[in-house]
């Protein structure tokens, strides 16, 4: 009589982490260079800021890029490249926290609907199909309107808009290994739910759900920096790269850069993380590459 045990059978846990590191590409690489650089500008900018993120000084209105500010000043005369290092803070801080918070209830969410079935399913997917009908910057602008705009509150409302991404990924994940053989496997030996579904599918479907986490930073830092735009971010003096960019749209045609710099700022770490989510995907499904 043949024993199944989980190691005899093919799934994504039998990948070992170092055999995905060596898939990744270049591009992959690039991303996670560039993602970590930002980490540690937000990290220690407080040694690499030249001035005071704050620190206003009328003399300097509009100053363009010099020595002394290498990009410049806004129409305050505060140092445009120190609220960028600043500014870094607050973008990765709320996409990292919009993104865990989401995956956690998220995932928990879709595991048990597609574990259990039946009703729970019916009920929990249902309730994503709703958030889902609304735009996720129109959803998170009614409730940070609603909310007020704190930190804490624009975390809650991009991981509420992002909830149901990761509750699909979750509920497909577990529908397609709850029947395979080491599942089978762990009921024939008595384990409980909680074990089967924490202690084996989880891992499984790890992959997959990171892949969509790297992904959707990237759209919680462009909603964050939405909100900011249009007046629903931090409040001023709070340097975010959303909020900068509002204000350089007031001197867009005399001091473009104002702008221009905390865009492209945005558009690097956005760029970044998408080429992460990518290059993850890929690793995982080669097939996926192949096919594309």
């Amino acid at each position: 009589m043949t024993v199944i045990t989980r190691d005899s059978t093919t799934t994504p846990r039998t990948q070992t982490r170092w055999s995905l590191l060596r898939r990744l590409d270049l591009f992959t690489w690039l991303g996670v260079t560039i993602v970590l650089a930002l980490i540690l500008c937000a990290i220690f900018a407080p040694l690499l800021a030249p001035y005071d993120p704050n620190e206003q000084n009328i003399l300097l209105y509009l100053a363009p890029p010099s020595a002394e500010h290498l990009l410049g000043t806004d129409q305050f005369g505060r140092d445009i490249l120190s609220r960028l290092l600043y500014g870094a803070r607050y973008s990765l801080t709320i996409g990292f926290l919009a993104i865990v918070l989401a995956l956690v209830v998220g995932s928990f969410l879709g595991m048990i609907a597609g574990y259990v079935g039946r009703k729970t399913d019916i009920v929990v997917m249902q309730i994503m199909d709703v958030v889902l009908a609304f735009p996720s910057l129109i959803l998170g602008l009614a409730l940070v309107a609603l909310m007020g705009a704190t930190l804490t509150n624009i975390v809650i409302a991009i991981a509420f808009t992002a909830i149901p991404a990761f509750a699909r990924i979750a509920r497909a994940g577990v529908l397609t290994q709850r029947n395979r053989e080491y599942v089978q496997a762990c009921h024939a030996m008595d384990f409980s739910n909680r074990r089967i579904l924490f202690g084996h599918i989880l891992p499984a479907i790890l992959p997959e759900i990171m892949v969509m986490a790297s992904l959707w930073m990237a759209t919680a830092v462009r909603t964050e920096a939405s909100l900011a735009f249009i007046g629903l971010g931090l409040a001023p003096p709070t340097p975010t790269w959303g909020g900068m960019v509002r204000e350089g749209f007031d001197n867009i045609l005399n001091s473009f850069h104002l702008a221009l710099y905390p865009s492209l700022a945005i558009l690097i770490l956005v760029l970044a993380l998408n080429l992460i989510g990518d290059g993850l995907r890929d690793a995982i499904d080669p097939r996926l590459k192949d096919a594309s």
